[in-house]
């Protein structure tokens, strides 16, 4: 195998990036040539994230339609390669930077502004350059659901086939699994590398009588390691799934930064006919012949609806924007938070340490280049697991919380980039944190599955330019509270089994600032914690709803057309 770049400079580029944010460090010479632009196409795509790459590639399949694949933000950089950089990405030009509209004493408190960043991703392959790449799919109840409320074609044996087809698994004890496919362009396998904590996690699962699982099979409820969209130990974005291996295809252009400022929509046939759009500092109009497909995400999809006049009367006059078509678009927001801040001290140096791995680079680099193995292949959330609060009122194999466990803390990087990331405020770090900075440490993220907490997304003005506002409400119905505090004081006693002691693990029991007035470890204290450390995993969604005709708040039908 040979480099096309020095391993040294990469080296200094990974270490310089992990200890000052220096993201420019590597050029990415996009191996696209850059085609000329037509005035028609037969398809528009715009957003070229996991759903727009998908829908790219499968579109250009026919050789007679022209595709055009627009995308804000720019081709990535080597770094996105290495899975144990995942955080340091969010912090990147990856992501939009989006935060939360400040809530009142609801959420947010311990983050800077009292605002909690909502990372979404900019670049071609989207949220997928810049996530933790855990592959997995919803519970099969959900998609059953949502046929009964009369989205046909969305039952689970309906959308089986279509998860199979996508998937690549390489991991081998599920290679015969009929609940996998073998032949797609994600490929889904295991880190090579884990910690000794996997196995802690693991047994203590068994200790406390839950089986170890296959999470995207039959069964979902249990403890499990994670499944990662990753292709020889290298993080797999839809861009290097999707675009990559078409990439000589004649009939599909792909545009980077190409800001889309407006849908064209004929006044009287309601009609999508083509884009206004920026590409590369020129303003362009261009039309299609067959439709305008919008993925741009759950906060910038609602955004470019409503500036092209698809949205709430009411909000649109408001902005002086003409109103095409009154639809409920940019709410029932929704994400499932949880809380970062349980941090779990072991006596063995077995932690994943940022100090450690700058100190092993030379060493750690080329052998995940040459090789797939070491600890960059890492992705730093270790192991996964589906459980049960006593809140939970859903049916069998329904499980209300998820087990995001993590080989590190929040206080494992010294605080440049995890803290950063979620925005925690130095008070609240100083005063919690820095006494066990660097210290070898592990975490449990309890994150409720099925929030009833909803949002919304607004303009700010009619500019295309300008950011959305994004009303969060998190925790506006305080059951999602009441279930993420369960899952906490579950967490606390799966440290207690043998698993998690032969490593000696202890509960840091710094009190956090804001939360003294409460007894530590009381139910209101653990309300009190979420409320500052609010924990969103950027999988938000909901904002432009599928729903069958006669639900008043769909804005798209089961076959994701825009109603009109």
């Amino acid at each position: 195998t040979s480099l096309s770049i020095n391993v040294n400079e990469f080296d200094y580029a990974v270490k310089s990036y992990i200890e000052d944010g220096i993201f420019e460090q590597l050029e990415y010479k996009s191996s696209n040539k850059d085609q000329d632009l037509l005035l028609e196409y037969d398809f528009i795509i715009v957003g070229a994230g996991p759903g727009g790459c998908t829908v790219a590639n499968r579109l250009s399949e026919i050789p007679h339609w022209k595709i055009l694949l627009l995308e804000a933000g720019h081709y990535f950089n080597y770094l996105v390669d290495i899975p144990v950089l995942n955080t340091n990405l969010i912090l990147s030009p990856l992501n939009w930077g989006y935060k939360t509209e400040k809530e009142d004493c609801r959420a947010c408190l311990g983050l800077k502004g009292q605002r909690c960043p909502w990372p979404s991703g900019k670049g071609v392959g989207g949220t997928s350059l810049i996530n933790t790449m855990l592959y997995t799919r919803g519970n099969k109840r959900n998609y059953d659901d949502w046929a009964k409320l009369g989205n046909y074609g969305w039952s689970y044996n309906e959308v089986l086939p279509y998860f199979k087809k996508a998937e690549r698994i390489q991991i081998s004890e599920l290679q015969n699994s009929s609940y996998h496919g073998t032949q797609g362009f994600i490929g889904v396998d295991y880190t090579e590398y884990n910690t000794p904590m996997l196995d802690a996690f693991l047994q203590a699962g068994m200790e406390a009588g839950y089986p170890l699982v296959d999470y995207n099979g039959k069964t979902q409820t249990g403890f499990a390691r994670a499944q990662a969209t990753l292709h020889k130990r290298s993080r797999r974005s839809s861009a290097k799934d999707y675009i990559d291996p078409i990439k000589k295809r004649c009939n599909l252009t792909v545009k980077d930064s190409s800001f889309v400022k407006k849908i064209l929509i004929d006044p009287v046939t309601k009609k999508a006919c083509g884009v206004l759009a920026t590409i590369k500092g020129i303003d362009h109009k261009i039309l299609a012949r067959k439709e305008v497909i919008l993925s741009a995400g759950a906060f910038n999809s609602p955004k470019l609806l409503m500036l092209s006049g698809i949205g709430p009367q009411e909000h649109l006059n408001d902005l002086n924007i003409p109103v095409i078509k009154n639809l409920r678009v940019g709410e029932n927001l929704q994400e499932h938070l949880a809380m970062a801040g349980l941090t779990f001290l072991v006596n063995q140096p077995i932690g994943l340490l940022q100090d450690r791995l700058i100190k092993e680079m030379p060493k750690l680099f080329p052998e995940w280049y040459f090789e797939g193995k070491g600890k960059l292949t890492m992705l730093g959330c270790e192991g996964l697991a589906y459980v049960n609060t006593k809140y939970n009122v859903f049916p069998d194999d329904l499980p209300d919380i998820e087990f995001i466990f993590t080989a590190v803390s929040l206080a494992s990087d010294g605080g440049v980039s995890l803290r950063q990331e979620m925005g925690i405020t130095d008070h609240l770090y100083n005063s919690v944190y820095s006494s066990v900075d660097r210290k070898d440490s592990w975490s449990i993220w309890p994150m409720i599955l099925y929030p009833r907490s909803r949002g919304k997304v607004l303009l700010k003005d009619s500019h295309p330019l300008t950011p959305p506002l994004i009303h969060a409400n998190f925790f506006n119905d305080t059951r999602d509270l009441d279930v993420i505090v369960e899952g906490i004081k579950m967490a606390i006693e799966l440290s207690k089994t043998k698993a998690f002691q032969s490593i000696g693990s202890t509960l840091h029991k710094a009190p956090i600032p804001g939360c003294s007035q409460y007894t530590f470890g009381s139910d209101a204290y653990w309300g009190c914690s979420v409320r500052h450390i609010t924990t969103q995993l950027h999988h938000q969604c909901g904002t432009c709803k599928m729903g069958p005709r006669w639900d008043s708040s769909a804005v798209v039908d089961p076959q994701l057309k825009v109603y009109g």
